[in-house]
């Protein structure tokens, strides 16, 4: 059997690179530095893609952002068809009243992971203000969520899965389109 390739890589890994740089410019701009902000990645690459943005804000403002993860496991809709979530625990050491909190994930699609971050993210506190940086938005949103910063618009199809893929995780560094009907033809997904 043939090994399965995405259909097509919209992004390399200098493309990841510029955008993460774009972005934590857009971040400081925005918020006039980068004093009362703190950056909050959704798990897995959503915290991959936080901690990015820190290095780069740290190495433009010569000041590191406050950096927690978020784990929403029990807090998507769907959570009760998965039979055993993989909990890996959120941590956000610091307080999140009156900051200005800046969530990160990696694909924006539906809107329901945001959802569900967002409501986590209120059990900590009461931000100033909550803004959303994406490294890829595909459209198709079932929810009024929209991103504040974002990498690409990567316009796709329901047959179609977006992946940011980060080296700690997947050993490379790109956004990737695949086709999800080829895939399960084949009998598997990533």
């Amino acid at each position: 059997m043939a090994e399965m390739a995405p259909k097509a890589v919209v992004m390399d890994d200098q493309a990841l690179s510029r955008a993460v740089t774009r972005i934590a410019h857009e971040i400081i701009e925005h918020n006039e530095g980068a004093a009362n902000i703190a950056l909050v990645g959704i798990i897995r690459r959503g915290e991959t893609l936080a901690i990015r943005l820190a290095d780069a804000i740290e190495k433009i403002e010569g000041v590191r952002p406050k950096l927690g993860s978020l784990d929403i496991s029990f807090y998507r809709d769907d959570y009760m068809r998965n039979v055993a979530p993989v909990l890996r625990g959120t941590d956000i050491n610091f307080p999140i009243d009156d900051i200005n909190i800046v969530l990160v994930d990696d694909v924006l699609y539906t809107g329901r992971t945001v959802r569900s971050a967002l409501n986590a993210l209120m059990d900590y506190g009461r931000p100033k203000t909550v803004q959303l940086a994406v490294m890829v938005d595909r459209g198709h949103r079932e929810l009024p969520i929209r991103a504040d910063y974002v990498g690409k618009n990567v316009p796709s199809s329901h047959d179609e899965d977006v992946r940011v893929c980060v080296d700690p995780l997947d050993g490379r560094e790109a956004v990737e389109i695949w086709d999800v009907r080829s895939e399960s033809e084949a009998g598997g997904k990533r």
